[in-house]
């Protein structure tokens, strides 16, 4: 595909000798850089990814992913960042080389030149030219991952210059090598605004000890390690920061005496709950102060219950551990997670925490040119937590989540990418998210015509969303319509005519879809197992997927395959109940319907034109009236299973919409999301605070509420 390619103009792909494909490796470059009225600008390309500091600041982070083959270069105009006469510049570099939904397994490499004026003063190469490159020791290599989706969580051994940016003559230098060439291309994404976020308070504090008798939970990011989903197996841990955290045993919180997290005085074996009023995500930093031989732990996470943190909640390792010699240490890491509460934790020693912050790492806020202008506050909330939403979740890529997998996921991104137009007039990210799955000639693992259901990552052991793909084609012409762009859909053709391919080879004697291999996926809640052997819900999607080529394309005989397909659908699956069934299993021969009957297959009925209100009047009457945020206190209908956040309440809300029942849509939006807005300043992934509470698809809502003029 046509791509906006760059080259370098000195500078080569490097890595330490010998490390390019060894899991959880990092390296740093320094150099010394006068203040000047030159323009001084950094050219940066990495894998997998790169934190620029100047002075032990943090001022940038990246690079922007791209597909298989190819990778993203960022140009950062140092000038405003340069406040010394003599300034320090450090670039440390991360590479992990295991399978992930965030970062593809690729081997590490950096590439880099600094531009001052017209000179090149420094660049990448073998050996580096006016760049020292050193190992970065404080991080252990071998810890375990941070989740089944991310790479690996960050611990740190802080002694002797540990975190000191001083040393830009390295005393610990690395000898590089130059790596295979790379396909480089612009970044054409907005840079971050680089905003630092402070608590609002450390508001409780405790006791701690370590109970070790307590039972580790055997979770799978940890022991399921093989040679189809790597990492390093629990014996081979030099640090096991969740065995750590599981073993912890927190006293009831009480109030601090001092409510200011400013200055941080944390005693050994104890703790000190710090709060930032919202649930943000960036990048850790910190000044520590150690009056000994301890450890100290920054355990994190979107919300409390009971009073209680939980770091180990949504299958992750909320985590950042030190081991820490007596000194002082200014701290940052290596990469974006997502916190409201941060539970400082300390162990065989005293600390002093200074300066605790966020390098926020989210879509730029000088960007987004709309705003709210209704006269309702919860509403406000609610339109200001979907901002964050939608920033925290479009950095790059458009991602489920900026916690548990910061993973490019479809279907997601068909919700958010309405967002980003109506916020910001444009399609920057989602033409680069759109483009990352048209890059790669084909995707190893899975079968030849899918498509990965979240992108860019690596899925070794075969796993794909058939369903997802789908909704690739569904929001490609979207994107035609929203943006003119023909270009990107006729680059796309051959892919989705494969992809078509691919699904003709499920039909069976209804042109329908039967026996969908790999995870079909409706939605998060029953009817995710109501799949088989057909599900109609499914089929209701292949519909519209039809129906999107044939926009896309001109190829009226798919939209007549359409057109049957609904009409199959319409008169297979609604039951006597006045209800769409969800699926039929093959008996004998025959397809059987299940008799299960789940909300979203309700609302997928009438999102894909399968019913209409003039349709199935009665139908619709019931699901307005009778369904939504407030069913599960009216009890109706107990044998309809209950819709979840994603997608069934989101299909509901759009549906409200598009046949303008306004009243209905406003309180329903108020209903589904005051409360999120009230607990964590984002809107969650599930209707409960059992997953992520910060999903890009929940930004959506923004969508409706420029319907309802809520938004200019």
């Amino acid at each position: 595909m046509q791509i906006n390619s760059y080259s370098f103009k000195k500078a080569s792909p490097i890595w330490e000798k010998g490390k390019e494909r060894e899991m959880n490796c990092s390296i740093a470059l320094y150099k010394h850089i006068k203040k000047s009225e030159n323009l001084t600008v950094l050219a940066i390309s990495a894998h997998c990814s790169y934190t620029v500091l100047i002075n032990s600041e943090i001022v940038a982070f990246g690079p922007a992913r791209a597909g298989h083959g190819y990778y993203r270069v960022d140009e950062l105009v140092l000038n405003d960042f340069l406040t010394e006469n003599d300034n320090i510049l450090c670039i440390k570099v991360a590479g992990y080389n295991v399978n992930s939904f965030c970062y593809l397994n690729k081997p590490s490499f950096v590439c880099a030149e600094l531009k001052e004026g017209d000179n090149i003063s420094a660049y990448t190469s073998a050996p580096c030219v006016g760049f020292s490159v050193e190992k970065i020791f404080e991080r252990i290599q071998k810890t375990q991952r941070y989740s089944f989706q991310r790479t690996f969580t960050e611990s740190y051994t802080l002694k002797d210059r540990a975190f000191s940016y001083e040393r830009a003559e390295s005393t610990l230098p690395v000898k590089v090598t130059l790596t295979e060439e790379k396909n480089f291309i612009c970044r054409d994404i907005p840079y971050s605004d680089f905003e630092v976020i402070y608590p609002v308070s450390a508001d409780m504090t405790g006791d701690l000890s370590i109970d070790i008798s307590k039972d580790i939970h055997p979770v799978r990011e940890i022991i399921n390690i093989s040679d189809k989903f790597f990492g390093y197996r629990p014996e081979e841990l030099e640090y096991n920061s969740y065995a750590k955290a599981s073993q912890m045993v927190f006293s009831a919180p009480r109030k601090c005496d001092n409510s200011s997290a400013e200055l941080i005085k944390l005693s050994s074996e104890s703790y000190i709950d710090v709060d930032f009023g919202v649930n943000y995500t960036g990048i850790v930093e910190l000044d520590i102060k150690s009056f000994g031989e301890g450890e100290l732990f920054l355990l994190f996470d979107e919300i409390k219950t009971d009073g209680q943190l939980n770091c180990l909640r949504n299958g992750t390792s909320n985590i950042i551990a030190f081991k820490a010699s007596e000194g002082k240490y200014s701290i940052h890491c290596a990469e974006p997670y997502t916190m409201k509460y941060i539970r400082i934790a300390a162990l065989g020693a005293s600390f002093e925490i200074k300066n605790l912050r966020l390098y926020k790492v989210a879509f730029p806020k000088s960007h987004i040119k709309a705003k709210f202008i209704g006269n309702d506050l919860a509403m406000e909330k609610i339109y200001d937590a979907a901002v964050e939403t939608f920033r925290s979740n479009a950095t790059d890529v458009y991602m489920d989540c900026p916690s548990r997998e910061r993973a490019g996921w479809l279907c997601d991104s068909f919700f958010t990418s309405r967002v980003e137009n109506i916020l910001t007039g444009e399609n920057s990210v989602e033409k680069a998210f759109l483009s990352n799955f048209l890059m790669p000639e084909k995707f190893e693992f899975i079968p030849d015509g899918m498509l990965p259901m979240c992108y860019p990552s690596d899925h070794n052991d075969g796993v794909y969303i058939p369903n997802w793909a789908m909704w690739y084609a569904l929001e490609l012409s979207e994107y035609v319509k929203r943006s003119g762009d023909t270009f990107l859909a006729n680059e796309a053709k051959s892919r989705m005519l494969s992809l078509l391919d691919f699904f003709r080879k499920y039909e069976n004697e209804y042109a329908m879809l039967e026996k969908l291999d790999s995870w079909v996926f409706v939605e998060w809640s029953k009817a995710n197992s109501l799949v088989q052997d057909v599900s109609f819900a499914s089929n209701m999607l292949y519909a519209a997927f039809k129906e999107a080529l044939a926009d896309m394309y001109g190829d009226e005989s798919l939209r007549e395959e359409a057109c049957a397909l609904r009409k199959s659908i319409r008169e297979m699956s609604m039951t006597e109940s006045g209800f769409f069934c969800d699926n039929a299993y093959r008996i004998d021969g025959k397809l059987v319907l299940s008799g299960e009957r789940t909300e979203a297959c309700q609302y997928y009925a009438f999102f894909f034109d399968i019913a209409t209100p003039e349709s199935h009047p009665n139908l619709w009457k019931t699901l307005v009236n009778d369904f939504g945020y407030k069913r599960a206190e009216s009890g109706l209908y107990p044998e309809i299973w209950p819709a979840n956040s994603f997608i069934g309440n989101y299909l509901r809300l759009d549906l409200l919409k598009r046949y303008s029942l306004d009243r209905e849509l406003y309180d329903n939006i108020k209903g589904y999301f005051s409360y999120m807005a009230e607990t964590t300043g984002t809107l969650w992934e599930h209707t409960a605070t059992s997953a992520s509470c910060n999903h890009g698809f929940a930004s959506h809502v923004i969508y409706w509420m420029k319907y309802l003029g809520l938004i200019k």
